[in-house]
């Protein structure tokens, strides 16, 4: 087997030194291991690159602009008209639900003031002191 500290290396990292003596002092013991268990150990290393590339590939690309905000893969125009989608969305949302409210209200005071054109009394008999006096009086002797 190969050592691969022969290879050279691009980056620096103090974490990829450490993985690369790590994987040279490994190496260096296995070539007093019998064939089946290097086999095995190879298979392993094989496996374990595999998923590392997977994980690698399924990152998303983060890009920060000059300004200090993330885009993601997005640069340009492009990237700031597809940031202002959620700001737009937000707005006609809120704008939807003030209209909405504004309407059940507007519904709400019009059954009300057809209830009370409608009805046997007087819309001036709700002003009325004694009014409150007759719907007491009447609730108690219903009560009774």
């Amino acid at each position: 087997m190969t050592s691969s500290s022969t290879r050279p290396h691009s980056s620096s990292r103090p974490e990829d030194l450490f993985g690369r003596a790590i994987a040279a002092r490994l190496n260096d013991g296995t070539d007093a291991l019998p064939r089946d268990i290097s086999e095995r150990l190879r298979a392993a290393r094989m496996q374990a690159m595999a998923n590392r590339k997977r994980e690698i590939l399924h990152t998303a690309p983060v890009l920060v602009s000059a300004g200090g905000s993330a885009v993601f893969g997005q640069s340009g125009w492009w990237g700031r008209a597809m940031a202002a989608i959620p700001l737009v969305a937000l707005a006609v949302g809120l704008l939807t639900i003030g209209l909405t409210q504004e309407e059940r209200r507007t519904a709400e005071l019009a059954e009300v003031d057809a209830a009370l054109l409608t009805d046997d009394l007087p819309p001036a008999a709700y002003t009325d002191p004694g009014f409150a006096q007759f719907l007491k009086a009447k609730a108690a002797a219903a009560a009774a």
